[in-house]
Order: C-alpha cells, then structure tokens, then sequence
C-alpha cells in the first residue's frame, strides 16, 4: 500500500502545488468545479480530505496533454483493454470511451477515499451518454501496491494464461517519490506481458527530473523499457480541435508544452533497455 501518512501527504501536496504553479504563472490550467472537453463534462473532486492531500481536487496539465493526443489518434487504443491509476476527474480514460477508435473496456481507479472516488463514479456516469456503444466503462477503487485481483477480474476471460490490461494511463502520478515502488509494483500486476502492451506516462515538469529519473530506473528493474518524449520539443502548439472549459488554443499550448511523457513497455527482466 502507499507507504506516505497523513502528514508525508500534505506536505508533498503543499509542494508540488507551490512548484506547480509557479512553473505555469501562479494558477493551476484548470480549477474549476467542472471541465468541459469536448462531449465530456467533468467535475473535479471537493478540496476535502485525501482528495486536497493528494491533488485531486486540480486538473493539471499532464491530462490535457494525455487527452489532446488521444483526441488526434496518436494513442491507438481500438479494442484493447485499458485501465488508468490515480484518474482523478478520468479526463483521459473517459475521452477514449467517447473517441470512434475506442476501447472495448476502460476502467478508472483512484485512491478509495469517499470524496475522490465517489465524485470519479459521479464523472463516469454524468457522461455515459457520451460513450461509444461497445465500450464497457467501469469505476474501481484501488490503492496502489494492494491486491489486483479485483481489477483482473474486470477483464474478458480469454487469455487466463496472460491476464492484464492492454494500455494503462499514469498522468501526473510521479511526484509521489515515494509511493513509486507500490506504482511499480501496480503496473506488473496490471500490465499485460506483451510486446505490445503500453504505459501512457505524463509529468508536468514541476516533477523534478531526478524523481523522474527514479521512477525510470525502478521501471527499468521491474522490466520496463521507456521511450521518452519531451513535449517541449516534439511540437509547437495545441493541435487539438474540441473545446476546452473555455480556454483558448494558445492557453493550451503553453500549459502542455512543458510536459515530459513515456511509454514503457514489457521486455522483460534480463536485457532491458532505455530509449530517451
């Protein structure tokens, strides 16, 4: 289980709130009580609680970045299996159920606290309505680093025999440094053991690049392979074409240019390597 206390949470929160935004000019991209992105409306969760304590109660930019791409295809996820750790509002997991190219399962996780994931349920069936029909879209709690099972059970019955999730969505999860052993420890349970299966990682750059670079490093241990991007350098502003809780393209691209992204995937545990 996660392995920070009540007072390890604050003051983590208190810090990388302050980083935050001062790296984006004093104010979160979004701190709203609702965001809209295209089809989506989407509340965040009450400055109460685990949800204050572990930022659940802002949308940063790492999840605009993660559904800006989604929004233009460049993360394939038609008919596999998804699921996403920590999802707060579940921007991302939640614009994949409303895309053409869907998934034919998305599931959406968060700390179970009762402010965070009873407003997470909220957000799922608010925009049901916004769903591809074949798209199967479910709510779990989950900490990180306990049992899995529940969340694998959630799966088509198939394949026992390489049981997990196709795609998993990390967004903005890495300031936690120490929570990143029960992370790992998550996407090896979760994760399916392909070639082909993928982590969606996203960090706003107020992550330091050391905690970064840590979390890489256990990845690598746990047999994960990373391709990072530096989203300050792959492409020069917002290409996305939905509305987004009023904000203008240009508002955009300067919150999601400073992002850093990765998608690990499975080599195993001998001869793995980093692509940077």
């Amino acid at each position: 289980m996660m392995n920070l206390n009540i007072d390890d949470d604050v003051r983590d929160a208190e810090d990388i709130l302050n980083e935050s935004l001062a790296f984006l000019g004093g104010q979160p991209v979004i701190d709203d009580s609702v965001v809209n992105y295209g089809p989506l409306s989407l509340q965040i969760a009450p400055k109460e609680g685990k949800a204050n304590t572990l930022l659940a109660d802002h949308l940063f930019s790492p999840a605009l970045y993660l559904a800006e791409r989604i929004e233009r295809g460049l993360l394939p996820v038609r008919n596999s299996t998804v699921i996403e750790l920590g999802a707060g509002t579940g921007l991302p997991s939640l614009l994949m159920a409303s895309i053409p190219q869907h998934p034919s399962l998305v599931v959406v996780t968060d700390y179970p606290d009762e402010h965070i994931l009873g407003n997470l349920r909220k957000n799922v069936d608010h925009n049901r309505r916004s769903f591809q029909p074949g798209c199967n879209v479910q709510c779990a709690g989950f900490e990180w680093g306990t049992d899995a099972g529940p969340l694998l059970k959630m799966l088509p019955a198939e394949d026992e025999s390489n049981r997990g999730y196709d795609v998993m969505i990390l967004s903005d999860l890495l300031h936690f440094h120490a929570s990143h052993d029960v992370l790992i420890a998550s996407i090896e349970s979760l994760l399916r053991r392909s070639k082909d299966a993928r982590v969606h990682v996203s960090a706003g750059k107020y992550t330091h690049r050391n905690v970064c670079d840590e979390f890489l490093l256990k990845g690598q241990v746990a047999g994960l392979s990373f391709e990072e991007i530096d989203g300050s350098v792959e492409e020069v502003g917002w290409k996305g074409t939905m509305t987004v809780a009023g904000l203008d393209k240009d508002s955009l691209a300067i919150a999601t240019r400073f992002i850093r992204r990765g998608i690990p995937t499975w080599v195993g545990k001998q001869g793995c390597h980093s692509r940077r």
